[in-house]
């Protein structure tokens, strides 16, 4: 009987904030992952008795933004809670978190599906935030371990999705998107190498059973037997930190489950496996935890989170949902529709999206009217990206649009410009490369190449198509490649009638 496999994702995501979560610290940037252990902490984020929490609105507004990008209900109102769970790098022994009211439910993300090459709408349970752990380091050979708390408080948002995944390969493609979105709304770099986003798989599989009545097997007029629907244990997924990583492991547990099918479906517990990425094979870890086990209560030490409300609350944190939704920037999805009504096509658009560098760069020359797919052409073909300045690129399809220079003359000036700083106005006067777009000096220079060459243009009027081509580079030759080629060819085949 065929299976039917059932993907969810849990998506931790560091946010980009000055400081930490609940304290003063300064958040780790990208550039400051080799700071010295245990440097970057005070007596809040240690858990100190007696010290208190404060929230950072900043954080606070990016899991909303996010949430709202991924077309989510923000609710009026929403809280902390406290999770209870010992964990050597968790110093309080519970972390700051959300369990019922978070920042965000109920939201969809369409992706395009890599199988049937249809949209597929994933939904989003939840976009909730919280403080992030401290980090184990394992010395190698070492029997023993050892504690960093830097990372301990800072801002995690994590983003849940609904069990509507049923690939691999589509859980890969989401994640993609997903940290797309989340870098060009510019709430987290979300390097997954650094640990900036991390993620942990729910898969399980479904086959169907059929149920059959003896006594109805001897009756001809018996309908078809019945099935039912078995389901396998979740398993969760942990330790991927990479998107190929995640495809690797949900593949290699699919098949795992497929192949012990049976033996599975005795113990209907929710199981935690590791993926050894080396070995390519998940290892058991332990039982899962369920909310019951991690006894949450509402954080008595911060108020609640009070969002668009129209009066001042001075028993709530105040968030205005209108000053986020100003920050919100052009998203992945929207930007693809806008390209396509450029004219780009499919495989210029998707390089163009997945670079917001890039991106931003070419929307910048476009709007100061570069032609779309020349802008593109240059900036890829030519490996420009965004060395030349965006005034400089602007002036130069100007140029080349009014005919005062020819392709070929732009890319000859290409290194220089971007070596130089200079325009490719300052460039084509220092070395004298306007192009000759002026008729009646063509004329007279095609009049000296048809006179010069006498055989060439007798074996064209005989029909040797092939020869016309040695004649305009003759034309070019007399003119240093200066000519312009349209008018050029348009004048030679004239005269030569």
């Amino acid at each position: 009987m065929p299976f039917k496999t059932t993907i969810g994702l849990e998506i931790h995501v560091q946010l980009k904030t000055k400081s930490k979560m609940f304290c003063g610290c300064s958040n780790m940037s990208e550039n400051e992952n080799g700071k010295e252990p245990n440097t970057r902490v005070c007596p809040v984020c240690m858990g100190f008795p007696g010290t208190l929490p404060v929230a950072n609105i900043e954080a606070i507004k990016k899991t909303i933004m996010t949430g709202l990008a991924l077309n989510c209900e923000i609710p009026n109102e929403s809280k902390f809670d406290r999770k209870h769970y010992f964990y050597p790098d968790l110093p309080k022994n519970f972390q700051i978190s959300q369990y019922d009211e978070p920042f965000a439910r109920l939201g969809e993300l369409q992706i395009l599906d890599p199988d049937s090459s249809k949209s597929k709408k994933i939904g989003i349970n939840r976009v909730h935030l919280e403080e992030d752990a401290g980090k184990l380091v394992h010395p190698e050979g070492a029997e023993y371990s050892l504690v960093d708390m830097n990372r301990c408080g800072t801002p995690l948002m994590e983003i849940v999705t609904e069990p509507d995944i049923d690939s691999p390969e589509l859980a890969k493609k989401f994640l993609k998107e997903l940290r797309l979105i989340v870098r060009y709304l510019d709430v987290s770099n979300a390097d997954m190498e650094r640990g900036q986003l991390r993620c942990d798989a729910n898969i399980s599989i479904q086959r169907k059973s059929e149920i059959r009545n003896p006594k109805s097997e001897t009756n001809s007029k018996s309908k078809k037997p019945n099935s039912k629907t078995v389901t396998s244990p979740i398993i969760e997924i942990k330790n991927m930190n990479s998107f190929r990583a995640v495809e690797r492991a949900l593949k290699y547990e699919e098949e795992r489950l497929r192949e012990d099918f049976d033996d599975e479906i005795g113990d209907m517990n929710k199981k935690t496996r590791a993926w050894i990425e080396k070995q390519g094979v998940t290892k058991p870890m332990r039982v899962k935890e369920e909310a019951s086990d991690y006894r949450y209560f509402p954080e008595p030490d911060i108020p609640p989170v009070l969002i668009d409300k129209k009066i001042k609350d001075e028993h709530g944190i105040m968030i205005h949902l209108i000053d986020i939704k100003r920050r919100m920037p052009e998203l992945p999805q929207a930007k693809r529709e806008r390209y396509k009504l450029l004219g780009l096509k499919e495989k210029a658009i998707e390089s163009l999206v997945n670079k917001i560098g890039y991106s931003n760069y070419f929307d910048e020359v476009v709007e100061a009217g570069g032609e779309p797919q020349k802008v593109y052409d240059y900036m890829v073909n030519e490996k420009l990206g965004t060395k030349i300045k965006i005034k400089h690129m602007v002036e130069a399809f100007k140029l080349l649009n009014s005919g005062e220079i020819s392709n070929k003359i732009l890319k000859s000036i290409l290194p220089e410009m971007i070596e130089s700083g200079k325009s490719a106005k300052e460039l084509i006067g220092e070395k004298g490369l306007k192009q000759v777009s002026n008729a009646e000096d063509l004329k007279n220079i095609i009049k000296e190449v048809i006179k010069e060459n006498p055989k060439p243009v007798s074996d064209y009027k005989g029909g040797k198509e092939q020869t016309f081509g040695f004649l305009v580079g003759q034309v070019m030759q007399k003119t240093k490649g200066q000519a312009n080629p349209a008018l050029t060819n348009k004048l030679l085949r004239d005269m030569l009638k």
